[in-house]
């Protein structure tokens, strides 16, 4: 509700803000008595210092005359205009008063405002008895009583305005009286609101206020005023509220349209509506497009994901963010959010996507482009795959170059005539001061070969084997020749020939080794 200060006319005197403009109350209420009576008019001031006269503009007969009173009363018996004003305040409204030497008179009161109840009272001269009495209204009768009682217009409205006319029948004579007719003006208690929007023309994502602006007058200053705010298609945007005024933080685009506000009271119910007001929310063209990229620099390693992020300096709204080659002219994918960023991932780079990228942004006031940024791409996809691979096959290459020279050597005893039914060796490779463990060899890890050849009489059969024993630096240092039979072997190779019949030496008669049989076998553990 709008205060009683914010509703004052105000002006400069003398340097200083103006006091309010006074209000003129009458006792008894009504405009029109009868000659030889007397009316006290009030004249309400916000502030009245002590020892203040009020000055009182009397108009009689085309005569205007000052008075000044020590109070704020003044007593009347004849007909005029009259107005009153303080020192500093302006001159107040005017009001007219009839003192009528007519046997009726239709009394009625100073100011009836809408929502207020309007009482008509038919009175005769010297309080004479009517039996009858008429109330007409623009020439039409509207109510008839023979209890001579007042006329009740509850809740008037701007509609009952116009001409009212009382008939009374005298009790004595019988004698028909007509008044004067008067005209009444039911006032407006307030006007019609008017909306309005600041800024006029808001931008995407500010705040925009609505002030649903109205005036009660000074005489019903203290009427309570309820507010609320509409969009299109009777969209409430608020509850009823004392405030005039509605924030509403963030608009945008869509926002745009139709808005109006309402304002009401309470007892008795008035309502009035503003005009509606088209709000056109502008949008904030998109500019300073720039296109980055995760990793920084359009650097990417084969294999990784890249990671393209499209941004703008300005823009509001929804942004179209498009992503796009520059060398092929390849559209890599779309998206639309509020947002001043967006990002596309290229989940695994390669060779073919080296060249050059750029990207596009549109919120709806035009397209705006990003420079262009060149993607290289560094390594070979699966290169550490290859890198474990390539050690894996070195390593069994070793293993099996090892094997090779243990079985050369195992030929080359045979051939020298072993006569003994079991013969075992154990050799260990160990690896020199300085030199480094062969790539295929785990680390911290001697191999302990052990050999052994066997004769087995009852078949005439040779059988010979290779076995690979794994040891610690510190197991291998520590343990004895014995107990190397119940480490883990591994087998790497074994053998099994034909003995042929022997000479009286006892070795081999035959000097061909192709006519042994042979039954070899190599593993790798």
């Amino acid at each position: 509700m709008l205060l009683w200060a914010s509703l004052l006319v105000l002006a400069p005197v003398s340097g200083q803000i103006a006091a309010p403009k006074p209000v003129i109350s009458l006792h008894p209420p009504w405009t029109v008595v009868f000659r030889g009576e007397t009316v006290t008019l009030t004249c309400h001031v916000s502030h009245l210092r002590a020892a203040e006269y009020i000055t009182w503009h009397l108009s009689y007969f085309g005569k205007d005359l000052l008075h000044k009173t020590p109070g704020n009363t003044l007593k009347v018996h004849d007909s005029g205009r009259f107005r009153c004003q303080t020192k500093d305040s302006p001159p107040s409204d005017s009001v007219r008063l009839i003192f009528s030497s007519d046997w009726l008179i239709l009394q009625a009161p100073h100011t009836v405002f809408e929502g207020d109840t309007l009482v008509l009272r038919c009175q005769v001269k010297g309080r004479q008895k009517l039996i009858t009495v008429k109330y007409s209204w623009n020439g039409k009768v509207i109510s008839v009583s023979n209890q001579g009682q007042d006329l009740l217009i509850p809740q008037a409205s701007l509609n009952n305005s116009g001409h009212y006319q009382c008939i009374g029948f005298l009790e004595r004579d019988h004698y028909v009286y007509k008044s004067s007719t008067r005209i009444i003006k039911i006032q407006e208690l307030f006007p019609y609101p008017k909306l309005q929007v600041t800024p006029s023309q808001p931008m995407e994502g500010s705040s925009v206020n609505l002030t649903c602006q109205t005036q009660l007058p000074l005489e019903r200053s203290d009427t309570l005023l309820y507010f609320t705010f509409f969009r299109d298609r009777g969209v409430m945007l608020s509850d009823w509220s004392r405030s005039p005024e509605l924030q509403i933080t963030t608009i945008w685009r869509e926002d745009s349209g139709s808005y109006w506000c309402t304002a009401a009271t309470a007892i008795p119910s008035i309502q009035k509506h503003s005009l509606p007001l088209q709000v056109h929310v502008q949008g904030v063209p998109v500019s300073g497009v720039l296109l980055e990229t995760q990793p920084q620099g359009g650097q990417a390693l084969a294999g990784e994901p890249l990671v393209l992020v499209c941004s703008v300096a300005e823009g509001t709204g929804d942004i179209a963010f498009s992503w796009h080659r520059e060398d092929t002219g390849e559209h890599l994918g779309r998206k639309q959010q509020r947002s001043q960023r967006a990002e596309l991932e290229i989940p695994a780079v390669g060779g073919s996507h080296m060249g050059r990228y750029y990207c596009t942004a549109d919120n709806g006031h035009g397209l705006a482009r990003s420079g262009a940024l060149n993607v290289t791409v560094t390594g070979t996809p699966g290169n550490r795959s290859g890198l474990i691979a390539a050690g894996a096959t070195g390593g069994l290459l070793s293993i099996l170059l090892l094997a090779v020279a243990l079985w050369m050597y195992h030929q080359h005893q045979q051939k020298s005539g072993g006569r003994f039914l079991e013969n075992t060796t154990r050799s260990t490779l160990t690896i020199g001061p300085g030199e480094a463990p062969h790539s295929g060899c785990p680390a911290l890890v001697e191999l302990q070969q052990l050999y052994g050849n066997g004769y087995l009489e009852e078949e005439n059969l040779a059988y010979s084997e290779i076995r690979i024993i794994q040891l610690g630096q510190e197991e291998a240092a520590s343990t004895s020749r014995t107990s190397l039979e119940n480490k883990h072997t591994s087998v790497i190779y074994s053998a099994v020939k034909t003995q042929l019949p022997e000479d009286s030496a006892g070795e081999v008669r035959s000097q061909d080794e192709d006519a042994i049989e042979n039954y070899e076998n190599v593993q790798f553990a």
